[in-house]
């Protein structure tokens, strides 16, 4: 007997190109994803591992910009009104426009949570109270580097939702769900957040392991090299990653 897992879904605003991130958003969604984590690409990403990091590069090669993000978002909001949207990019792109401004632009688009992992918790620029103004949350990011009491303070700052990093380094390369991934997991949902579990994961078996210790598995990396593998094939690209994304929703249980 199967059940299904929340899977937010990360993709690169405009890779490779705006028509076919819009048929991989449509993939996702058609394939079980409930949250879509839009990227902006951004020149130096200091968590993306190598597949994103290669597909800001692409897209900011067209000369891509803000603006275009947000246009591909309000797109996706519109054809797909009962999914949240999530951004997820780095300060220096929301602190330069201004914090309140770039989260009432955001807002407006159709956009419900900013995960920006450069930002921490208690020096945020504003950004959580930005949020709140516009009706989003933000959603900081925990790291297994973190103290034991630098973790107890996070969890216990009344944030909603917590992104649990679930390895040190970078995205992309597989991670290994063990009991200190557990241990660390209990540790940040310890102040009542839901969390969200992410970092490598590109498979059932994973998601299935972290299934009782999280809100949401958190996937990207491998959607990214599936997109680049099929991108000069539409059609071939949606069935592909609806494929990765029903096996990572659907697990037996």
């Amino acid at each position: 007997m199967s059940k299904k897992i929340k899977l937010m879904s990360h993709l690169v605003a405009g890779y490779p190109t705006d028509e076919l991130s819009f048929t991989a958003a449509k993939a996702l969604v058609d394939g079980g994803a409930d949250i879509l984590e839009i990227q902006l690409p951004f020149s130096d990403p200091s968590a993306d591992g190598p597949a994103i990091q290669g597909a800001c590069t692409e897209v900011l090669e067209r000369h891509y910009r803000t603006a275009d993000g947000l246009a591909f978002i309000e797109k996706l909001h519109k054809e797909f009104p009962q999914v949240q949207i999530y951004i997820m990019s780095y300060g220096s792109l929301i602190y330069t426009p201004g914090v309140k401004n770039f989260c009432k632009k955001a807002a407006s688009v159709g956009v419900t949570g900013m995960i920006i992992p450069d930002l921490p918790f208690d020096f945020d620029e504003g950004l959580t109270a930005a949020c709140k103004e516009n009706g989003m949350i933000n959603i900081p990011v925990a790291a297994p580097s973190m103290s034991d009491e630098r973790l107890a303070k996070l969890a216990n700052e009344g944030f909603p939702y917590i992104y649990a990093a679930l390895r040190t380094g970078i995205t992309g390369t597989d991670t290994k769900i063990d009991d200190a991934t557990i241990n660390f997991l209990n540790k940040v949902s310890s102040g009542g957040s839901k969390i969200y579990g992410g970092f490598g994961i590109s498979n059932g078996v994973q998601s299935a392991a972290l299934a009782d210790a999280v809100d949401a598995v958190v996937a990207g990396s491998v959607f990214v090299r599936i997109i680049k593998e099929n991108s000069s094939d539409k059609d071939k690209l949606y069935e592909a990653v609806k494929a990765k994304a029903i096996e990572i929703t659907h697990i037996n249980g």
